[in-house]
């Protein structure tokens, strides 16, 4: 019977031959010969590295795999890609449908050995999260396996010396490769001033899981899932239109321009520095003022106008407009109304009346993607934009990602605001909120910079075994807790408690007024509480928040050996990274609004009839939860994705009882922690950034 170990061993070492030792088990695969290339057939290849963990692969009648084979080993792949899309969603299928373990593993051992590494280690790493025989497996991050995508191209030369070093001279302990935070460019460019957020390796992680959990093709059961549109909608709302222009606003940068004027030039460059390994290209950069083009690439079945992204980008704004989805007997004007419009925009298989509203989303990263070279004259493929594991690295993508938004926040300001009735909690009152972070003032959120390392051994193909590190430097905050004071003038109820966080000023120093100051909250945490009549005094800590996942989910080969809590990663692996939760802030101290909202949770409430719980239950707020409904009655965002009720000009105005606020700052130190210093003051040299 095939193991998790086994499994897992099928990802290690993408593009070496899978009949070459994998895994920490050293696992050594004996493939039957109609799996293998003419040139290994009747060789017994897999007995000459002489491993004590040999399998001897069951033989089956192989499905038929011909559109994911088309698809060549050293060519890159890319989900946002729709010819790609049905390689993946065909091989997820085939995958999914397979009987037993055995026969998922003996077919899975074909296609790791036969198939384009990338498309692989997505398709199977999405069976895996969703098959029920497989639920519980530790997949590890991509980063573990394609570190290419994640820093630059001349850490892999140093990281084979290490290797190389290691293997002739056992017991010698590896330098860490550090990773410099101004790799990609200077402080003359004014975007990098937030190279910090957008290359962070945890963030990029999300998004790349993320895609893992809601696919955009595949077996109906595996992309339908309760509220998939909408929570594109919103956790791509919160990560561009709120986390990404609070951090500008923290580094004296204006707010997100949309960018909807697809023939103008694009200001922004981009200059990845990252080597594909898989491919053995250099990942294209884009200079500033590139104008988009049609895409005319036969070789990827791509084939579109810049005037189709055009009408479809009207058609859409119609929609919205008019409230009606042409075709379809679909109202935009309920709450329902944002989970067809996210299905319609990101273009998954939900989509409804694709041939009208066409593929914005997706072919406008393609579109990006490929402007240095749209009719493969340079046999060029495609850039950073083109791949879900590095397109948050471009300032392009939040630009992009603003006019996403901007079609959601139009269809917003089509429903009626909130009215009191729907935002109080009769009888419940917030009376007080206090932030202690750890060595900081009150109501102070203190952030610094922190080292980690990553572990690039199951990524360094034909290279000697061994543990080689590359070491990032990333923003970090002190632990803290929310301490919040809250009268129940009734019996014994249950509460959700939402908390958010905002800028207090405009780029001009100018205090926000609640409208735009409200499309800048980002949710910290949301959970349901039990309050006792009278007074109640909830506490909650920063890493217990429902937005989150472990820092040890990113930094994991360090920190998560041998931590039972930890052991299943599944949907656990998807959510924020916990060292992003609080933005930059400024040495001087950022000052910020702290939000906390009661609401009631009999109003709340999802009932979802014979659920039984698992030991994975964390990061709801942008992953929902695994096999159920979103646990959250509310439309996403409440109370702040209406336009506010009449007579609401400032916050103050916005407030009701069971609503509270706090004036708190965000201070950054230019302190720079070790590995393993993250609860204490101990630093090193400060890096250029403050």
């Amino acid at each position: 019977m095939a193991n998790k170990n086994r499994l897992l061993a099928l990802l290690d070492r993408p593009n070496e031959p899978l009949f070459i030792p994998k895994g920490d088990d050293q696992i050594t695969f004996n493939l039957p010969d109609d799996y293998l290339e003419d040139r290994y057939k009747n060789t017994n290849i897999s007995n000459r590295w002489g491993s004590k963990n040999q399998v001897n692969l069951k033989p089956i009648t192989l499905p038929n795999l011909d559109l994911p084979m088309q698809l060549g080993k050293t060519e890159q792949f890319s989900t946002f890609v729709p010819y790609h899309q049905q390689m993946a969603g065909r091989l997820i299928e085939i995958l999914m449908g397979l009987r037993n373990l055995d026969d998922l593993e003996s077919c899975a051992a074909f296609c790791r050995q036969n198939m384009n590494p990338q498309l692989f280690n997505y398709a199977f790493s999405v069976t895996l999260l969703h098959r029920e025989d497989t639920k519980g497996i530790d997949i590890p991050p991509l980063c573990e396996f394609f570190p290419d995508k994640f820093m630059a191209g001349s850490v892999f030369g140093k990281a084979r010396q290490e290797a190389n070093l290691n293997d002739v001279v056992p017991g010698i302990d590896s330098d860490p490769i550090e990773i410099p935070m101004d790799y990609t460019a200077s402080d003359l460019d004014e975007e990098h001033r937030v190279a910090y957020f957008r290359e962070d390796l945890g963030i990029n992680l999300h998004h790349w899981h993320w895609h893992l959990v809601y696919p955009f093709n595949g077996p109906r059961a595996v992309v339908d899932k309760d509220r998939r549109g909408e929570l594109f909608y919103f956790m791509h709302q919160q990560l561009v239109g709120r986390r990404y222009n609070f951090e500008r606003l923290c580094n004296k940068l204006a707010r997100v321009e949309k960018f909807t004027a697809l023939r103008e030039p694009i200001p922004e460059g981009y200059f990845p520095k990252l080597d594909s390994l898989s491919s053995s290209r250099v990942w294209p950069a884009r200079t500033p003022n590139t104008i988009l083009q049609d895409i005319n690439r036969e070789v990827d079945r791509l084939v579109f106008d810049i005037q189709d992204l055009e009408r479809w980008r009207d058609r859409l704004y119609e929609a919205v407009s008019t409230g009606q989805v042409v075709g379809q007997t679909m109202n935009l004007l309920n709450d329902n109304g944002v989970n067809i419009l996210g299905n319609i925009l990101e273009a998954s298989i939900l989509s409804p009346n694709r041939n009208l509203y066409g593929d914005t989303h997706n072919l406008g990263h393609v579109a990006i993607a490929l402007s240095h070279d749209p009719n493969f004259k340079h046999l060029e493929t495609f850039g950073v934009m083109g791949d879900s594991a590095t397109a948050m690295r471009d300032p392009i993508f939040y630009r992009w990602h603003a006019f996403i938004d901007d079609v959601f926040q139009k269809h917003k300001q089509t429903l009626a605001p909130y009215t009191t009735q729907q935002l109080e909690f009769s009888g419940m009152r917030v009376t007080s909120i206090e932030v202690n972070s750890m060595n900081s003032p009150k109501n102070q959120f203190s952030t610094f910079w922190q080292q980690n390392d990553v572990n690039l051994s199951r990524g360094m193909d034909f290279a000697p075994r061994g543990n080689v590190f590359a070491r990032f430097t990333h923003l970090q905050h002190r632990p803290f807790e929310i301490k919040i004071q809250v009268a129940n003038n009734g019996q014994a109820r249950q509460g959700t408690v939402r908390i958010f966080l905002a800028p207090t000023m405009d780029e001009r120093g100018v205090p926000f007024l609640f409208n735009d100051q409200r499309r800048l909250m980002i949710e910290l945490d949301r959970f349901v509480h039990n309050f006792q009549p009278k007074n109640n005094t909830v506490t909650r800590r920063s890493n217990q928040s429902s937005l989150i996942i472990p820092f040890e989910r990113t930094f994991r080969d360090l920190n998560v050996a041998n931590n039972a809590n930890l052991a299943e990663f599944n949907y656990c692996g998807c959510g924020w990274p916990e060292h992003m939760l609080i933005p930059k802030g400024t040495p001087e101290g950022f000052p910020c609004t702290l939000f906390v909202m009661v609401s009631n949770y009999a109003e709340d409430r999802v009932d979802v009839p014979n659920r039984q719980p698992t030991s994975c239950e964390g990061a709801m707020i942008f992953c929902g939860m695994k096999d159920s409904r979103y646990p959250d009655k509310r439309p996403m965002g409440y109370p702040f994705d209406r336009l506010p009720r009449t007579g609401v000009d400032t916050m103050r105005d916005f407030l009701l009882p069971n609503m509270f606020t706090q004036d708190v700052v965000i201070r950054v130190s230019s302190i720079v922690e070790p590995p393993g210093g993250r609860q204490g003051n101990r630093g090193a040299a400060p890096p250029k950034r403050n």
